[in-house]
């Protein structure tokens, strides 16, 4: 486990990752916590008494890691960029587990389940948060109905997320 005190950040320009707030966590704590990992590492702790778990540290090159600190954590530790904040973290070795509802819909569409179960673990994954992190139950509907079909169409969630952002956007020019 690594403890430290540090600022919360936010990018003011940093192409995708733009507007995001987050920490640091240097090259010689990250080293800590996983010895020569050059790649993203799941992990758990607390920022100040926020208790967080199975979130990714970003690499940023030379050894650097970023958390970001999305909507939730900020709003659940009542500090935004420039306020110090105390970090408790560690690996969090537990394999990220798919919302049930969705798996069960999974089971429904075998070329989607096979397509899926081809995904690499984090790509499965990317799938899951973004319907669990639906806020109401006709989002997280529509959203598993979306992942369905373009997992039917052995659409990638990149691929998928374009696909949503595209009609979206032909439904506002008609």
């Amino acid at each position: 486990m690594i403890e430290f005190s540090c600022p919360i950040l936010k990018f003011a320009s940093k192409g995708e990752k733009t507007g995001w707030t987050y920490i640091e966590v240097p090259a010689v704590l990250a080293e800590q916590l996983k010895p020569g990992n050059k790649k993203s590492i799941r992990v758990k702790g607390k920022l100040d008494e926020y208790v967080f778990k199975g979130v990714a540290l970003i690499p940023m090159g030379g050894g650097d890691f970023i958390l970001a600190l999305n909507a939730t954590i900020r709003k659940a530790i009542k500090k935004n960029k420039g306020a110090v904040i105390k970090v408790q973290m560690q690996p969090d070795e537990q394999a990220p587990v798919p919302d049930s509802d969705f798996v069960e819909c999974l089971k429904e569409e075998p070329t989607a389940l096979n397509f899926f179960n081809t995904l690499a673990k984090s790509h499965q994954t990317y799938f899951s948060k973004w319907i669990e992190c639906a806020k109401t139950e006709a989002t997280k509907a529509k959203r598993i109905g979306q992942a369905i079909d373009a997992l039917s169409k052995k659409y990638p969630f990149n691929i998928m997320v374009r696909m949503n952002a595209q009609n979206r956007k032909d439904f506002f020019i008609k």
